[in-house]
């Protein structure tokens, strides 16, 4: 990580879970780090936990991931503050449990727009500054199981989670999509797509909580591997399970 020393990282979903966990591990490997949320204040109860020494390289910023008014605002004020990103962790996500076919109509739409509209907005302003600055970049993309397969819910109950498994296989192809764009526009930054299994954090549906689990910090990890890696390697996708997992 010693390359990424003082270079900027954009996390998004930073309030709680894994970008929470990203935020720190960053801000503890000298890296300066914006989080991006909705609660502003969840953030700054993050910051105050962290050593006084490492509290001034983690800047928080209120940012709707589904808004794209609210995403330039930020990547706005991110570019006359620091001149721009180095590092860009979309990890903002959200779920609500329902039926497709009976769900509010709003929530599959606000998951489509946080989930995978949300990500491409972020993902185009931080190549644009990234590309305009000549820097060797790195963008990862939080996936998850249900963007590899339709996990059937543990137990009796029914299938909850209508467009989450849509926008993850959307996050799969953009994968592929960005690394090929990246290489026809000849830039040296990289893509990743980090693929948990099932993990603790407020996102998981009721039910979900009987199976093996990983913590945010085991994603975390796999996310400071792939961007530790040499300038010439590139880490495509990263799938994390843990063990006995059912799927």
């Amino acid at each position: 990580m010693d390359r990424w020393q003082d270079r900027v990282a954009v996390v998004t979903g930073a309030s709680s879970g894994i970008g929470a966990a990203v935020a720190r591990k960053l801000v503890e490997s000298g890296v300066v780090v914006v989080g991006l949320a909705r609660r502003v204040d969840r953030m700054e109860a993050i910051k105050e936990q962290l050593p006084l020494e490492q509290q001034a390289r983690f800047h928080t910023i209120h940012c709707d991931v589904g808004d794209l008014d609210s995403i330039t605002a930020a990547f706005d004020w991110i570019e006359e503050q620091f001149g721009g990103c180095d590092i860009l962790v979309n990890n903002a996500g959200c779920l609500f449990p329902g039926q497709l076919l009976t769900l509010d109509v709003e929530h599959l739409q606000q998951t489509l727009n946080v989930n995978l509209m949300g990500t491409v907005h972020c993902t185009r302003r931080a190549f644009r500054s990234m590309q305009q600055r000549e820097v060797a970049g790195h963008v990862v993309l939080l996936n998850s199981l249900t963007g590899e397969t339709i996990i059937n819910p543990p137990g009796d109950e029914l299938q909850v989670l209508n467009m989450y498994p849509l926008t993850k296989h959307g996050i799969k192809a953009l994968l592929e999509v960005l690394r090929q764009e990246m290489r026809g526009f000849k830039t040296k930054i990289k893509v990743t797509s980090i693929t948990p299994g099932v993990t603790d954090t407020e996102i998981l549906p009721g039910g979900y909580g009987v199976l093996p689990m990983l913590s945010p910090d085991d994603i975390a990890d796999g996310i400071l591997y792939a961007l530790g890696t040499p300038p010439h390697v590139q880490v495509h996708q990263l799938t994390i399970k843990p063990l006995g997992e059912p799927f």
